[in-house]
């Protein structure tokens, strides 16, 4: 069976960033009355509501400069950036994810910054290893807007209302499993079951492989697992299905990959697969109390997949006239007081020290939450991987295709381990 990913799906104007011109941070402009930046954000209203009361805060404190905000669901956003970029019509500030900007790097669709460092961006009290997570070939073109880490959210009422005890740090899969089988024969919640279906989200694969001594990809931009390796991913995920301790396929396909659509949201599963730094987004949403933990060890003894990675970047289009006013309002969004306590940690725990400080004694419970769950990861915790190479975005893509057809019962986890890396060997074999 052949696979076809929709490039419409993904970064439709890929081919058209061959024919941009690579335009340096020297092309912004001395600041003028009547600045109008765009900005272009991905992410929940919660998120939005934030962003835009810092926007309103920043004008205030620079006249004459206008911010406009848009913000889509994570499916919707990419198709729309690349088309805004391969128009010529791409926002002023763009966020930016780890997966995807070795690619628009690449392809001069985003400005280097390092030249505004360290007078005008003042990130030299933020991680090393997080200015190395926007760099590319040598350049800086991504400021992280916090770190977070990968995590499964709970519906603690339901568990509560089951009977299940709650997951800790020690849980493995097959204890997870069996905790989600429990929690669907509980029946206590008509339509919900235990948890989502798993198979389809890449960092839940990620931190499975890793755990495993693997990876998603070398560091050299190739693929790092083989087909046994997704074979076995799909199997471990056929089982669960099969048990009745996630949802069915038809359920998982309700979920586009967003706060609003996750089961957990649609009150279709009692656990779920996210980011920690999309908690209070979670929570702002669901009436009853959430809670996050780790996803599940392979073993009782086995290391942890977990990594503190930036949650999203926000880059500079080098189509941008107004290069200068961009940063101008990065360096606000991550350095300034008033608007760390209107973000809290919403994009993750801020990278600058200083702002860490601002908010550690003003966050609210779901704040906490977040900043507890990042920091108290332990050995769960190991080394940031390299950047995804480019076509990494599309590989995501792949990967929830294939495993929908293994879930529909259309592949089977042999069939659907040794397409998926076939795909993903040919989408980053491409460059």
């Amino acid at each position: 069976m052949m696979l076809r990913v929709s490039r419409r799906n993904f970064i439709a104007g890929g081919a058209a960033f061959l024919s941009l011109s690579t335009m340096g941070a020297g092309a912004g402009t001395a600041f003028a009355a009547d600045t109008r930046l765009r900005l272009l954000w991905w992410g929940s209203q919660a998120r939005a509501d934030r962003t835009n009361k810092v926007s309103q805060l920043f004008q205030t404190k620079n006249a004459g400069t206008t911010v406009n905000g848009e913000f889509l669901g994570w499916t919707d956003y990419w198709p729309r950036l690349a088309t805004q970029v391969a128009g010529r019509n791409a926002p002023d500030i763009i966020q930016m994810d780890y997966r995807y900007i070795v690619e628009y790097a690449q392809r001069g669709a985003l400005a280097p910054l390092e030249s505004y460092m360290p007078a005008k961006l003042q990130i030299d009290d933020f991680d090393k290893t997080q200015i190395d997570g926007g760099s590319v070939n040598g350049h800086f073109y991504g400021v992280s807007l916090g770190a977070n880490a990968a995590t499964t959210v709970l519906n603690v009422s339901a568990f509560e209302q089951a009977g299940v005890p709650l997951p800790t740090q020690a849980t493995t899969w097959e204890e997870f499993a069996r905790m989600g089988a429990e929690i669907t024969k509980a029946g206590k919640r008509k339509g919900m079951y235990g948890i989502a279906d798993g198979s389809v989200v890449e960092p839940l694969l990620e931190n499975w492989l890793r755990q495993r001594g693997k990876a998603l990809y070398t560091a050299e931009g190739k693929i790092a697992f083989d087909h046994n390796d997704a074979s076995e991913w799909f199997e471990m995920w056929s089982k669960f299905r099969q048990a009745g301790a996630c949802v069915p396929p038809d359920v998982q396909a309700l979920d586009k990959n967003d706060i609003e659509t996750n089961t957990v949201s649609l009150a279709r599963s009692a656990a779920a697969f996210a980011h920690s730094n999309q908690f209070v987004g979670y929570q702002a949403i669901n009436k009853d109390k959430l809670g996050l933990t780790n996803h599940p060890r392979i073993a009782a003894d086995s290391k942890g997949g977990h990594y503190r990675k930036p949650s999203m970047f926000f880059s500079v289009s080098a189509q941008s006239k107004a290069i200068d006013q961009a940063v101008a309002y990065i360096n606000f969004f991550i350095k300034d007081p008033e608007a760390a306590l209107v973000l809290g940690v919403e994009r993750g725990i801020p990278e600058s020290a200083a702002t860490r400080e601002v908010i550690a004694s003003k966050l609210d419970a779901q704040g906490k939450v977040a900043l507890d769950y990042v920091t108290g990861l332990g050995d769960l915790a190991g080394a940031l991987p390299p950047p995804p190479p480019a076509g990494a975005g599309e590989a995501e893509l792949a990967l929830r295709n294939v495993a929908e057809q293994v879930g529909f019962g259309q592949l089977s986890a042999a069939d659907g381990g040794k397409l998926l890396a076939e795909e993903i060997s040919r989408i980053v074999s491409r460059g």
